[in-house]
């Protein structure tokens, strides 16, 4: 893209690889990072990925960056990742910094405080004071809830952020469809399920009836538990149901992309559709990322694959499957980021169709209550990131939403940093502008 849109000798472009295999056909400059010797970065571009900023932290902190750009920001969400604490210091040295997200927090506003840190430490300096004013609530440990929304959402439209909704800027893009089907799953298939579910409202009843703090901990780990086990049973008992579905879809002749979670629901998909003889490709966690694109490029290509198989996570970011217009989930997440990212493999530039997408649901198993936890997850972002509430959407039609006003470009960013008159008046930056 860099090459396109900037028309430079694709030699200035400089790509560090852990493993340097493959065809080079571009003719950028690719280097290995597993090399013995000095590796110089002295692209005119120096294309790094985050696994590898930790093995290279020295040297990249050495180089005099203008221009750091973090892709796929959400990354550095973790704050004791190694990844997150190599890239910070580097994206802080630099004059400008971008950082640039689909879905910024996957989940909880905490997962915003690493990025705006390194854009903007002298506002977002305390984790504390952000966890807080905006992370109160939730369940599950310190900071992991959320609150102010509105507050948080104006702080970060002054500061640092620029949201544009694709509604709002990609006209060229057709709209997304969604819809529920819902799943008949057999009796026998239920029966431990249902055991489960009478399980988990005992030790619901039990937390309310608590008296100390240590009971409390210890049922919700209890809890925690049973609900990643009705997980994976809920997976095992939807997959006959799935596959019949899945035959409806075969029988149709289009392209399409399934998601699942679950390694036995991936297998038995992927199964079911080399026995009915459709052409499919399958990317999971066991498929190399250097391997990905080929498979990427064989699903764009050829009439004759008809099926990707993915996993929500390996599957669900920066693969471009616009050759499907029909997306299929057999399974939920629990991160609404997730779901959203893996829609998205679909729904792209280049896509030339309206994008229908399909929850396979069954009532009475996890997906009652996943589908809850989504839609609340999703209304918190919605109010941090774009000031008004969000959804998972299913509808036949979605009209477009107006983007928040006095929205500001990258541009008036830009003239902030290099004003020199009115300095006094602006908000003081990381470094100082020159």
């Amino acid at each position: 893209m860099i090459q396109q849109w900037m028309n430079i000798p694709s030699s200035d472009i400089l790509v560090v690889l852990s493993q340097c295999g493959g065809s080079n056909r571009s003719g950028f400059t690719v280097v290995s990072s597993n090399t013995k010797g000095t590796i110089h970065l002295d692209g005119l571009f120096n294309i790094i990925s985050y696994d590898v900023v930790p093995k290279l932290q020295n040297l990249l902190m050495a180089s005099e960056f203008k221009v750091v750009i973090a892709d796929e920001s959400h990354f550095l969400k973790n704050a004791q990742a190694k990844r997150t604490t190599a890239s910070l210091p580097v994206i802080k040295k630099a004059q400008y910094a971008i950082l640039l997200s689909g879905t910024p927090a996957l989940s909880r506003p905490i997962e915003l405080f690493k990025q705006l840190e390194a854009l903007y430490p002298d506002v977002y300096k305390s984790v504390h004071e952000y966890g807080n004013r905006y992370c109160k609530g939730g369940t599950f440990g310190l900071y992991q809830g959320a609150s102010n929304h509105e507050e948080l959402h104006n702080l970060m439209k002054a500061t640092v952020m620029i949201r544009r909704l694709k509604n709002d800027v990609l006209s060229e893009l057709p709209v997304k469809r969604r819809q529920q089907v819902f799943l008949d799953l057999a009796e026998k298939d239920m029966k431990q399920i249902n055991a489960l579910f009478r399980e988990l409202e005992v030790v619901k009843a039990k937390i309310k009836a608590c008296q100390t703090k240590e009971e409390v901990d210890s049922l919700k780990f209890a809890e925690k538990n049973l609900i990643n086990k009705i997980y994976t049973d809920s997976a095992e008992a939807k997959i006959p149901a799935v596959l019949d579905y899945l035959g409806t879809v075969i029988e149709a002749g289009c392209k399409f992309l399934v998601f699942a979670h679950h390694q036995s629901m991936i297998d038995s998909i992927y199964q079911f559709l080399l026995k009915k003889k459709v052409g499919c490709i399958r990317i999971d966690g066991s498929i190399p990322t250097v391997s990905r694109q080929a498979y990427v490029t064989e699903f764009q290509e050829k009439d004759s694959v008809k099926a990707a198989v993915l996993s929500i996570k390996a599957g669900g970011v920066g693969l471009t499957l616009t050759a499907a217009s029909t997306v299929i989930f057999a399974e939920l997440s629990w991160t609404p980021g997730d779901l959203i990212q893996a829609e998205d493999r679909a729904h792209r530039i280049g896509q030339v169709s309206s994008v229908n997408i399909y929850y396979l649901l069954a009532n009475d198993t996890v997906d009652d209550i996943i589908w809850d936890v989504v839609q609340s997850k999703l209304e918190n972002l919605g109010q941090m990131l774009d000031g008004q509430e969000n959804t998972l959407q299913v509808s036949t039609s979605q009209p477009p939403r107006s983007s928040p006003a006095k929205q500001k470009t990258l541009d008036s960013y830009m003239k902030r940093c290099n004003s020199q008159e009115d300095s006094e008046n602006q908000p003081k930056f990381k470094n100082p502008r020159h």
